[in-house]
């Protein structure tokens, strides 16, 4: 009878957690998904490479994020910081040069909400490309949209460590200034018509941040037109505009030459009429900390000139 021949040993198998430890090891391309500031989910397979910017404020958050040598496309008056300003341009805020966008084969294109032409930009949403709509309304959605392009761009590191930066100015300011003797503001957008903002814009939240209160900020619309009337009637204690800044020089927007003759206006007769850098206002990226550090000090000078 032949003996039985002894099996080959198996090789042992690796213990459970060793498996898992190795699963975990291996690459994997989870998806990036952030929602934007009109509600919807923007969800990308891999990190943004190639970026195009719709807005100069755009332009500084992907700057600012960490994205700069991602940006293959931006828009007019997208100078800032300085090396934006030889990105090559696909139009502006009114017109885009759709084929040209095309060409450039973005992987997320960052759209201004508002501020893009709402037929070009579903226009580019029909071609099957990943936008984001930025349209920070409150100082703590500059950070957040940093945070939120930094995820979309893989450069949390550097998007989070200039929304922490962000926020700690502004907490600056707010320990300094949001509890100081409040200051009635009139903000003027354009002088013929008549135009100032309601509360629900950006500059309404950096006036609050300094003690300051909107006159008009009950307002609906975002940007309404208002009567001399209604400025005289609500007496404000300063008027402030802003200057042209990159988009032609250093002109106001709105000057103030109308108001002289209304010398009962405590804004008029206390000279509190202040002019701002509009690029450190008009522009939700980072430097609005520095327009609303402008701010504050202006309003700190209205209260100086109060009588004593």
């Amino acid at each position: 009878m032949t003996p039985a021949r002894a099996l080959p040993a198996l090789p042992a198998l690796p213990a459970l957690p060793a498996l898992l430890l190795l699963c975990t090891c291996l690459p994997a391309h989870a998806a990036l998904s952030v929602v934007d500031d009109s509600g919807q989910t923007v969800t990308l397979a891999q990190p943004a490479r190639r970026i195009v910017s719709l807005a100069p404020h755009v332009t500084e958050l992907l700057y600012a994020a960490g994205g700069g040598d991602r940006i293959v496309g931006t828009v007019s008056y997208s100078d800032y910081p300085p090396e934006a300003r030889d990105l090559p341009r696909v139009g502006d805020n009114k017109a885009l040069d759709l084929e040209r966008i095309a060409a450039l084969k973005p992987d997320l294109i960052v759209v201004w909400r508002h501020g893009n032409a709402q037929k070009q930009t579903d226009r580019l949403r029909a071609l099957g490309m990943p936008l984001f709509f930025s349209e920070p309304r409150r100082l703590d959605s500059v950070p957040e949209n940093l945070e939120k392009l930094g995820t979309l761009m893989g450069t949390s590191t550097v998007a989070n460590r200039a929304a922490a930066d962000f926020r700690q100015q502004i907490d600056t300011l707010r320990k300094t200034y949001a509890a100081r003797p409040p200051v009635t503001v009139f903000y003027q957008v354009w002088q013929q018509p008549l135009m100032t903002l309601n509360g629900q814009h950006l500059i309404s939240d950096m006036l609050a941040l300094c003690g300051g209160r909107n006159l008009f900020a009950n307002e609906t619309p975002l940007v309404p037109t208002v009567s001399t009337e209604a400025v005289l009637a609500g007496n404000p204690e300063v008027m402030l505009t802003a200057a042209m800044g990159a988009t032609r020089s250093d002109r106001p927007l709105a000057d103030f030459t109308m108001w002289e003759k209304w010398k009962q206006v405590t804004a008029v007769a206390r000279n509190n009429l202040f002019t701002i850098d509009g690029d450190l206002v008009n522009r939700a990226g980072p430097r609005v900390a520095r327009g609303a550090e402008e701010i504050c000090k202006d309003l700190e000078i209205a209260r100086s000139r109060r009588p004593r």
